[in-house]
């Protein structure tokens, strides 16, 4: 065990180097997969025909392939249309795109919790279909989703680890880096493992405190569906 914590402590700066990489891959696909899933479960719930076929599209095509394939077609796949793009450029887009087809589930599931009295009433007092959902439906949803969208960080941060098969210097690829330099892929692996698990611990306790700050009373709201 000694042994095995001076060798974390010797590489700890290759393990920090790419646990902040994996962080921004995080971050990015979180942040654009959150307002793509936004618009396509808009789209689903009040679009017209056509936008709801493209959301739902979008969504299936995206939740039922999987990552590395999508990763796969955006790196190696573009240059073929004459598109070529730089590898963490690539990450993001792809884990944006899935991300954001599963955030939309999430947030259909919360828009359609929302009882159908309350756009009736706002329509009542002259609100337009659009202010109503912007001004009424979004912010009780986007605090409703908050229990079940709190698994999609953990698991993106995770899947993010797909990106070092196109070299992208994340925490998987200076893990290889390191075992290839000292021969041991136990260890390398095992402090990989343990960064990985601090990252997801830390990252689930600062969404259990935002979803305690945003906690809604049960039976505040209508839970008739939409």
């Amino acid at each position: 065990m000694t042994e095995w914590l001076a060798f974390f402590g010797k590489y700890l700066d290759f393990f920090i180097s790419g646990a902040f990489i994996t962080l921004r891959l995080t971050a990015v696909g979180l942040g654009v997969g959150f307002f793509l899933g936004l618009l396509a479960a808009l789209a689903r719930v009040y679009g017209v025909r056509s936008l709801k076929w493209i959301s739902v599209g979008y969504i299936e095509l995206f939740r039922g392939t999987p990552l590395l394939v999508q990763l796969f077609l955006v790196y190696f796949g573009l240059p073929d249309l004459g598109v070529t793009l730089p590898r963490m450029t690539a990450a993001y887009i792809a884990l944006s795109l899935n991300s954001g087809a599963y955030q939309a589930e999430y947030f259909r599931g919360a828009i359609q919790s929302i009882g159908s009295g309350q756009m009736m009433a706002a329509r009542a007092i002259g609100m337009k279909r659009s202010q109503a959902v912007l001004n009424i439906i979004l912010p009780q949803a986007l605090r409703l989703v908050i229990p079940s969208w709190s698994n999609e960080p953990i698991s993106l941060l995770k899947s993010s680890a797909v990106a070092f098969l196109i070299a992208v210097p994340d925490l998987m690829t200076q893990g290889k880096a390191v075992a290839a330099q000292t021969y041991d892929p136990i260890g390398t692996y095992m402090a990989v493992a343990v960064v990985y698990l601090v990252l997801v611990f830390a990252l689930a306790g600062f969404i259990q405190f935002i979803e305690r700050k945003l906690h809604i009373p049960t039976g505040e709201f209508e839970s008739r569906r939409a």
